[in-house]
């Protein structure tokens, strides 16, 4: 069982990809896109979230794809938007072990925070629809600070409002750049969620002091062992 290098009071997660898989629901929500248009393909239109003009998040993604498309229906980029959002909600789901992990980590007393990059109600839903908002607090969002990761300010901003300081703070998340690089960079452990990691061919530990293949490994790093049995008593707090 790894050792810990300092005591850990606090930790802080990324969403997107390291609690569920954002990626398998954004190209679902693509090929329910491509169909209501009968044209391209999804792989085309998921293609267009991983440009450096747009944004993983940004909806004009889509009406860049309908130009190209020729799609000239002025109906046509609200409903594509709007079919892409529901669709992409209906497919967050936690990978498995994800709720009983928190419950365990609230269970022995861990501050609980998460940094993502996602507005604040786009983040709020899936939250919600993963059954994990009631696990965080703070929850920041690109809102709060104005930055993206990997810049180590929406990071800052969650150790001010949990009041906890980086060395005793555990960073888990699914990209080496954008988290991993700043958590190092500001003292904090970190864990690089390997599982999650899809664009960047996943290295052995992504430069993360550990790396892990499924989200309840994290309880052998903090030195906990499976969750306690009176775990779901424990969750049903929060319900």
């Amino acid at each position: 069982m790894p050792e810990k290098t300092s005591p850990l009071t606090s930790i802080i997660f990324d969403m997107d990809n390291t609690l569920f898989d954002l990626v398998s629901a954004k190209m679902q929500a693509c090929r329910a896109v491509t169909d209501l248009l009968g044209s391209g393909t999804a792989e085309e239109l998921f293609s267009y979230f991983l440009r450096r003009q747009g944004g993983f998040e940004d909806p004009e993604n889509i009406r860049d794809f309908l130009q190209d498309q020729a799609c000239c229906d002025p109906d046509i980029y609200p409903r594509s938007v709007s079919l892409f959002r529901e669709v992409q909600l209906e497919h967050i789901e936690p990978y498995p072990g994800v709720e009983q992990t928190l419950g365990q980590l609230r269970l022995q007393g861990y501050r609980i925070g998460l940094v993502t990059d996602a507005h604040q109600p786009n983040a709020m839903a899936r939250l919600e629809k993963a059954g994990l908002a009631r696990f965080f607090d703070p929850v920041v969002t690109f809102e709060m600070t104005g930055a993206h990761k990997p810049s180590t300010l929406p990071f800052l901003c969650a150790l001010l409002r949990m009041g906890s300081v980086a060395r005793e703070t555990l960073l888990v998340g699914d990209s080496p750049r954008r988290d991993i690089a700043p958590g190092t960079v500001l003292g904090m452990q970190t864990v690089y969620a390997r599982y999650g990691d899809r664009f960047s061919r996943p290295t052995r530990d992504g430069g993360a002091d550990h790396a892990i293949d499924r989200f309840a490994d994290l309880l052998s790093i903090v030195g906990l062992d499976s969750p306690a049995a009176d775990l779901r008593r424990f969750i049903g707090q929060f319900d």
